[in-house]
């Protein structure tokens, strides 16, 4: 669906990181992307975003939206309370291209080649 997406909220601006429509599974797909460690809070945002997509977009016959954050580090035990009460579908997961094998990075594009792709300027220092 986009990049950036604009929500207006009375006056109050936010911006969805990547956000995607499954066709196949008829529901939306929030991505929060964060660099740092999984942090509490990181879920109540992402927990509004959800809500905002289901309350703006989502259309009865669609399934639940479902949120995923993507950070660069998380502690298991702080993410399962912080989703323990989340009634909307969410997950948690990390990325690291250092544990993976050296023909496995070969074949993965760079930060250039996806700084291209994703129409941006630069490398951002912080996904937020």
């Amino acid at each position: 669906m986009g990049r950036q997406v604009h929500f207006d909220v009375a006056g109050d601006d936010f911006y969805l990181d990547p956000l995607f429509f499954h066709v196949e599974q008829l529901r939306y797909v929030v991505i929060e992307l964060k660099t740092g460690k999984f942090q509490p809070e990181h879920d109540g945002k992402l927990a509004f975003y959800v809500s905002l997509v289901d309350g703006r977009l989502r259309r009865d016959v669609y399934a639940p939206t479902v949120g995923i954050l993507i950070c660069g580090d998380r502690n298991d035990h702080t993410v399962r309370y912080a989703l323990g009460r989340s009634g909307s579908p969410m997950a948690v997961s990390t990325y690291t291209y250092d544990s993976l094998p050296p023909s496995e990075k070969n074949a993965l594009p760079g930060a250039d080649e996806l700084t291209s792709a994703l129409g941006l300027d630069e490398v951002p220092q912080q996904l937020d």
